[in-house]
């Protein structure tokens, strides 16, 4: 192979390289976390108020939060086994979540 396809290929296979890692530590989404649901799909519910500073949740639980009177529902999908996040990362435009943490647990269905 000569010299100039060597360089060539080394060149692309550098910036390849480069937008994988750089993709790879993009700033996470509300949708590294689950998705929003819809209301009646809530396993329970989760009052959360001024006085709240966390919540506990589980990988693949479905939870209703009432925070201040203002509702939503959030399927908890996570793809590392045990996490945390801000809750107004969250929640829809509107709801004010203030500083409540969420801890997720690591689903127990899928402990080996």
């Amino acid at each position: 192979m000569s010299i100039i396809k060597r360089a060539t290929l080394a060149a692309a296979f550098s910036g390849l390289t480069s937008l994988l890692t750089a993709s790879a530590h993009a700033a996470p989404t509300a949708a590294d976390y689950g998705n929003q649901v819809a209301d009646g799909n809530a396993m329970r519910t989760i009052v959360v108020n001024a006085d709240t500073k966390y919540v506990n949740v589980a990988n693949g639980e479905t939870v209703q939060f009432d925070v201040n009177g203002q509702r939503f529902t959030w399927h908890f999908d996570t793809l590392h086994d045990a996490t945390s996040l801000d809750l107004g990362k969250i929640a829809p435009a509107g709801v004010m979540a203030g500083q409540v943490r969420a801890y997720v647990a690591a689903n127990p269905l899928y402990r080996g």
